[in-house]
């Protein structure tokens, strides 16, 4: 056994399926000096006892791009290493068992043809011609992924480590890291054991592929890596007389899945209510190792599956396996390059999807790191989306009880998470709680998502319909849009930037004009070299040498770091002060008549344009009132600190009693922007998408010397759009938008929307989505016939490059 060198370009640390194929990335793309260290033997941790599905549809176009790339690359590899990697196409079929299931999978085989995935709509005797084992009496719909495939999990990770090898990487077994080097934000040295020998390699970057170990290894790193073991249950049958190969099958109405594999049956589950394992640490000698059997546990699943599939009941259990997967709090694995590190990179956390990620992660991860930049959009799978309050062991425990479940849960639109809630609360909670706020949570928050009336249940009815909320929203839609209506913002990042380079260093980093007087508020974007959004904020002017960037509540973590990234020689202090302030939004045409009921100040035109702030008094407290809006209409975000906030709630609720001023959630906002036209980061606006392309090119400063993207700006003003964001509007109102439903143009799919919301002012769903549009007028665009795919069935729909509700904002600045 050879031991590590003294020095490597790369350390990647863990050698399951995931460490094997960024190892074999990295070099495919001419990488030296790619060291990776398993503790034990290769694929001993969790790879080795995967299921081995290789699905490609996944829940966004580019995670769909990366589980196809991994098919691809699995097809090719026996041939380049010689290794077998018992892939096979052998297709999928998926079955619903209710209403709610069937509109689901309908709607993910119309988001597959969106994204160019074959895929056919199967009826239940269709379903039965394919798999003709099955009891289909209570099946309500099948769908059918012809290139759907299953291979062997240890081969393929046997086989991207001998590619590596091939091409120059060490891939050395029993070699354990122990520790590291730190410098700063930099680890320069990885320490190792290697039986009795240890040492030290010196080197530029460090992956942690860990898996379920990740999250310790990531401590070892100086990261917070959010993760947690959940044990995974599976039977394995004697050999079934006259089986022959099958689709593989997913019933997740029952919590099952069935692969046939040498004459026998494969019977896995994702329980809604899973164990977690290991809360005080894997044991160190784990290598290969099984868990303790818990029939009990799987029984319920066993005789589900037994009345599916009645030859299984008189099949006999060759295996019953108990082995660990590791799950995240959000059910997306971990990519990319560390916030708290600027050279420790991480791919782990793949939820039981390791196998069919992990050629497309592994591509993925290695043209980050070889180019400095994402090569596509990776906001799903991003480390930077993790709080760091999620790496709390308590929190990951609790959490993922429930995760593990999600997987074949049904995904209802606005499906909240069950576990370990309430961390994060608002200074307005417990005042929005007592008047009927039902919760939603997002990176810990709890936020008031609705409000029910009267004596109506204050929880979600999930439905792929008009759920329980729809009038509720409504009615918050309406009070915003023609009396009052307060919501709760105190979520949203909120990160200062101060220090006698401040001015400089924005109009560097973000694409706006920074060079303004004090209380103007600038709305703008970061831009990458490409002028991809990289954030989408808004930066105030606090004082000459302090400025005040809002930021989306996910993605606050993200945006800091970015800032932090491109501080280089500015001399700024870069400070998160989200939990300092409360934020209450005033909106509506009697927003000011409420406001100038409970303050001194002047909130006229003259006094506080639209796109200003000033410091106010209100009740007997304080607070910044910046006139800005995310829902088309006049108003006001009222900033005060947390120690006043109480006080500000109940100033404004005991004056707006008698104007019917109006609780407002999340949900009213979503309704009223898209109504608007303004875009959702994330969903709408990503790194992947133009800044120009996306018509937020007045937000950009074309004429300013020099930022981050300008370039990529002026070139894209020269060559003209070859995309552009459409806002669409169903003609019938009764059918339902979320995202990623196809765009038709004149009867051919061109897209699919990035996001759909009920319009309640304009009577309909509306959704926004990319439309491409190479060499056309605006005119030429429009003037095509439009269509929603929602469901399979295709909806007449109206395009428009303006806001369909107040094209002029002149609402907004009355």
């Amino acid at each position: 056994m050879s031991l590590p060198p003294s020095s490597a370009r790369v350390v990647i640390i863990g050698g399951g399926v995931i460490g094997c194929s960024v190892a074999y990335h990295l070099t495919k793309l001419g990488w030296k000096d790619v060291v990776l260290l398993e503790r034990k033997q290769l694929t001993s941790g969790t790879t080795w006892h995967a299921a081995g599905l290789i699905a490609q549809l996944r829940a966004t176009q580019n995670m769909t791009r990366l589980a196809k790339y991994s098919q691809e690359l699995y097809g090719g590899l026996e041939d380049e290493t010689g290794v077998a990697t018992g892939f096979k196409r052998v297709g999928s079929i998926t079955v619903a068992l209710t209403e709610a299931r069937k509109e689901e999978i309908l709607r993910q085989a119309s988001m597959a043809r969106a994204f160019g995935v074959e895929v056919e709509a199967i009826s239940p005797t269709e379903v039965l011609e394919k798999y003709p084992h099955l009891n289909i009496g209570d099946v309500t719909q099948g769908v059918y992924l012809p290139l759907d495939g299953q291979g062997d999990p240890a081969n393929i990770a046997l086989a991207l480590a001998k590619g590596a090898r091939q091409r120059g990487a060490q891939v050395l077994e029993r070699t354990k890291a122990t520790g590291v080097v730190r410098d700063g934000r930099r680890i320069t040295g990885v320490h190792w054991q290697q039986g009795d020998e240890t040492g030290t390699i010196n080197c530029e970057h460090v992956v942690n592929c860990g898996g379920m170990w990740g999250h310790e290894v990531g401590a070892m790193l100086g990261t917070n890596v959010p993760l947690h073991a959940c044990e995974h249950f599976y039977i394995v049958t004697e050999a079934i007389a006259g089986l022959t190969q099958l689709p593989v099958l997913r019933v997740p109405d029952e919590c099952a899945y069935y692969k046939e594999d040498a004459g026998k049956i494969l019977l896995g589950a994702f329980e809604p209510n899973a164990k977690p394992w290991a809360a005080n640490g894997i044991p160190t000698d784990f290598e290969f190792d099984q868990l303790p059997e818990d029939f009990d546990h799987f029984e319920p699943i066993l005789a589900d599956a037994c009345e599916r599939m009645p030859m299984l009941a008189e099949a006999g259990i060759h295996t019953f396996f108990n082995g660990p997967e590791s799950f995240t709090p959000d059910d997306a694995y971990h990519l990319g390059l560390c916030p708290e590190m600027d050279n420790v990179w991480v791919a782990a956390g793949f939820n039981s999807i390791g196998i069919q990620s992990a050629g497309g992660a592994g591509m993925a991860l290695s043209q980050w790191m070889d180019a400095g930049e994402k090569p596509f959009d990776l906001g799903d799978v991003d480390i930077s989306r993790m709080q760091p309050f999620q790496g709390n062991k308590t929190y990951l425990f609790e959490r993922s009880k429930e995760t593990l479940g999600l997987l074949y849960a049904d995904h209802f639109p606005y499906l909240q998470k069950r576990t370990a809630r309430g961390v994060r609360r608002t200074p307005f909670h417990q005042h929005l709680l007592d008047r009927g706020a039902v919760m939603g949570e997002l990176a810990g928050w709890e936020r008031a998502n609705w409000f029910a009336r009267g004596s109506q249940e204050a929880e979600y009815r999930y439905s792929w319909t008009r759920q329980n909320f729809f009038e509720n929203v409504r009615a918050e839609h309406t009070a915003v849009r023609k009396g009052v209506g307060m919501y709760d913002m105190s979520s949203f990042g909120k990160i200062r930037v101060e220090g006698p380079d401040a001015e400089a260093f924005l109009n560097y980093v973000a694409g706006g004009n920074y060079s303004v007087p004090v209380g103007k508020i600038v709305y703008t974007q970061f831009l990458n070299d490409r002028a991809g959004i990289e954030a989408d904020v808004t930066i105030t002017r606090l004082s000459p040498d302090a400025y005040l960037v809002v930021t989306p509540a996910a993605t606050r973590l993200a945006d800091q770091t970015w800032l932090m990234r491109h501080k280089g020689a500015y001399r700024v202090t870069i400070t998160d002060m989200t939990a300092a302030e409360g934020v209450l939004a005033i909106m509506g045409p009697q927003a000011r008549d409420l406001l100038q009921k409970v303050s001194p100040n002047d909130f006229s035109n003259a006094a506080n344009p639209f796109g200003t702030a000033q410091e106010i008094e209100i009740g007997m407290g304080l607070a910044r009132a910046h006139r800005v809006t995310y829902v088309g209409e006049l108003g006001w975000e009222i900033y005060v600190s947390s120690d006043m906030a109480g006080h500000v709630f109940e100033t404004l609720m005991d004056a707006g009693a008698e104007m019917g001023l109006t609780l407002c959630g999340m949900h009213m906002m979503d309704t009223c922007r898209i109504e608007k036209g303004f875009r959702h980061f994330g969903h709408d606006i990503t790194s992947e998408d133009h800044v120009m392309e996306a018509g937020l090119g007045f937000a950009v400063k074309k004429d300013k010397p020099a930022y981050i993207g300008r370039d990529a700006v002026l070139r894209k003003q020269d060559e003209g759009l070859a995309m552009r964001m459409v806002q669409f509007k169903l003609t019938d109102p009764e059918p339902l938008l979320y995202h990623a439903e196809p765009i038709l143009r004149n009867g051919e799919v061109v897209g699919f929307l990035t996001s759909g919301a009920y319009g309640h002012t304009l009577g309909g769903a509306m959704g926004l989505g990319y439309v491409p549009c190479k060499g056309e007028s605006v005119q030429e665009v429009l003037a095509s016939s439009y269509e929603i795919e929602v469901a399979g069935t295709r909806v007449l729909a109206t395009a428009s490059l303006k806001p369909m509700y107040d094209p002029k904002s002149e609402r907004v600045k009355v």
